[in-house]
């Protein structure tokens, strides 16, 4: 990491946390310490506050590294203790779930509602041959069948494999071959910007080549027709509600998978990363409980993402169910009806908790202070954000213009990987900054590392690592122990490297810098993109930018920016000049931008993540790749266009 790039680090903003919430919070201050004096005693007491059928004999068999195993010889079933525990504790008709979809039909869930719809499903599964171990693919919408249905897996021991319902029918056919998944839970489709988006048909053409697979269950949701294969295709109506609301739930060991999810690797085959039971569930409950600083009678939690992601899987389903909490999900987009939908919905459902992304954050300025404004969001008291490194100024926004000055913000860094939180804010402890994500939280030895792998001090930087194993952690990437070896652990001698960048600040604080693969390497400084695009977006006219290194004869590489300006600002060859020169003096004249392309739009993936390798197409002149996975591929055409403002800005 840069040396020279050390504006960053000097955030002198401090928010400590309410008065009322410190005195009230889940956690106080001294878990760090007591966590430090016996980390594996914490993660026991921790696993001690779920139900196990059989305790476990040790916390933590490290025999064999990386290959971990936790809460060895324990026995738990996840859908148990996600719902029978609560309806039998007299808490069924407690709300789990206040269901929105996209053109505003509601349902409304209690934890004993979704109890017998698991129930029925988890029966109508068995009642189809899936038994323990065997893989099942779930593409849906965001409705309540998708988390019954993973819950329905968990509760008979099938492994669930959630696919993202944006991805293409090769996607999902390289997917259900790689685990060889005998069945597909899927809808004809769901509403998305107003309108009808089909998925059987991307089932249809997937499963054509995916020989293991016997069958497939449609839960109708749009009304659409679709095509039908007789013998393997099935109604979810026809074939779970009939299905009997008995069903027993069966301990499965503490290492049993629980699922598998696919995230993009540097080869052309994802990773199957699989996750198993136990440790899985200790640790997103855990976190859920104190990161959140969740109160289950009062608050109403809301994580936008998307279950097709491990935030969804982690914060929308299981931890959250695990600790009783009443949430809100929603299956459509932030910009329909209209862009006020969020707070919409936080006004409608009186939210007390949000969890979103640094990327809508930005976006959600760039739409204008006066949209918030217009609902009541007094409700809320604590906002999460999650998937990147939110820039300082995002962060100020989100507490000035959502959070209205008195919510905290909890910064949290986590992977598909590590299968829960590993770094934020304590709500009740910690005496915030904007832009950093702080902490490793208690049980978790995170630390930052230079290329010989030794800490480095404060105030310098280098790869963030991992150097003990936590309870949630990946346990390999599915059929391929090597690759999970020489993906995680081979950079560095017994530490998990996650291929991230950070630096330490004075204090000690965190501040993540993103992917190693995004630092460029200009005149010999490594510049990370997130410490030039927080300078941009620190000008008062920007709302958003990114930014990639291009191929530079003279320094190696050279910086190029994409802004979108802030509602009404004009753009011209001056601002432009101006931006230049304000990142110069923001950090150094060594990061001033070659090029500042002004855009009106960004391309996104739908989980809101900035396809980078496409600007670095349009920086490089090169033909653009593939760009199937974009939420809306015409945004290229755009930026195409509009690159005359800024396209050779240069000293």
């Amino acid at each position: 990491m840069s040396e020279t790039l050390a504006n960053l680090l000097h955030e002198t903003r401090q928010f400590p946390p309410p008065g009322a919430l410190a005195d009230q919070a889940n956690v106080t201050a001294n878990v760090y310490g007591a966590a430090s004096a016996d980390r594996l005693g914490f993660w026991e007491r921790q696993a001690n506050r779920l139900h196990w059928h059989k305790r476990w004999d040790e916390v933590l068999d490290w025999s064999n590294p990386p290959f971990a195993k936790w809460f060895v010889g324990g026995q738990l079933n996840v859908a148990y203790n996600c719902l029978d525990r609560h309806v039998e504790a007299g808490r069924g008709d407690k709300i789990a779930y206040h269901w929105e979809g996209e053109p505003g039909d509601t349902r409304t869930i209690t934890y004993a509602d979704l109890h017998r719809e698991v129930c029925r499903a988890a029966n109508a599964l068995t009642d189809l041959g899936i038994t323990a171990g065997e893989r099942v693919a779930i593409y849906m919408p965001m409705i309540p069948e998708l988390p019954v249905a993973m819950l329905a897996c968990a509760r008979i021991g099938a492994t669930h494999s959630v696919v993202f319902g944006g991805f293409s029918a090769d996607a999902l056919k390289g997917r259900i071959q790689d685990q060889d998944a005998t069945l597909v839970i899927t809808a004809d489709g769901g509403f998305r910007r107003g309108a009808p988006s089909a998925l059987k048909p991307t089932v249809d053409e997937a499963v054509a080549q995916c020989p293991t697979v016997r069958n497939v269950l449609v839960v109708r949701r749009t009304g659409q027709d679709v095509a039908w294969q007789d013998g393997r295709d099935l109604w979810w109506h026809d074939t779970v509600d009939p299905a009997s609301a008995e069903h027993t739930a069966q301990p499965f060991d503490s290492e049993h998978p629980l699922y598998i999810l696919y995230t993009s690797g540097t080869t052309a085959k994802p990773k199957g990363i699989l996750h198993t039971t136990g440790g899985y569930l200790t640790q997103v409950a855990w976190t859920h409980h104190a990161v959140f600083d969740l109160k289950p009678d009062t608050d109403i939690f809301w994580c936008t993402a998307d279950i097709g992601w491990v935030t969804g899987h982690s914060y929308i389903v299981y931890g959250p169910l695990a600790n009783g909490a009443t949430q809100v999900m929603y299956e459509g987009t932030p910009d329909t009806p209209h862009r006020g939908r969020f707070w919409e919905l936080v006004e409608k459902y009186r939210i007390t908790i949000l969890y979103t992304a640094p990327t809508a954050i930005r976006t959600f300025a760039k739409w204008g202070d006066d949209i918030p404004a217009q609902f009541d969001l007094s409700s809320l008291r604590l906002l999460g954000s999650v998937g990147e490194p939110i820039n300082p100024e995002a962060w100020m926004w989100y507490r000035e213009h959502i959070g209205g000055d008195r919510c905290p913000i909890v910064d949290t860094w986590w992977q598909t990987e590590t299968g829960a939180i590993m770094i934020s804010p304590l709500p009740g402890v910690t005496i915030c900054k904007p832009g950093s994500a702080m902490r490793p939280l208690p049980g978790i030895t995170a630390d930052i590392v230079d290329d010989t792998g030794t800490s480095v001090p404060n105030g310098g930087g280098g790869y963030l690592v991992i150097r003990d194993p936590w309870p949630a952690m990946l346990r390999t990437i599915w059929g391929d122990d090597q690759r999970y070896v020489d993906t995680y652990w081979s950079r560095f001698d017994g530490l998990y490297f996650p291929g991230d960048g950070a630096k330490r600040d004075a204090d000690g604080d965190l501040w993540l810098l993103g992917r190693v693969d995004d630092v460029m390497l200009v005149s010999g400084h490594n510049i990370s993109t997130t410490e030039v695009e927080s300078a941009l977006v620190s000008h008062p006219k920007v709302a958003e930018s990114a930014v990639v290194g291009a191929t530079d004869p003279t320094t190696g590489q050279a910086i190029v920016a994409f802004v979108i300006l802030r509602g009404a600002a004009e753009g011209d060859e001056a601002l432009v000049q101006e931006l230049r020169d304000h990142v110069a003096k923001t950090l150094g004249p060594i990061a001033k931008p070659r090029q500042i392309m002004l855009v009106p739009e960004l391309p996104k993936t739908r989980s809101g993540k900035i396809m980078r390798r496409l600007l670095r197409d349009v920086a490089e002149n090169r033909s653009m790749g593939d760009v199937t996975t974009l939420q809306d591929s015409s945004v290229m055409d755009l930026i195409s266009a509009g690159l005359k403002v800024g396209a050779s800005t240069e000293d």
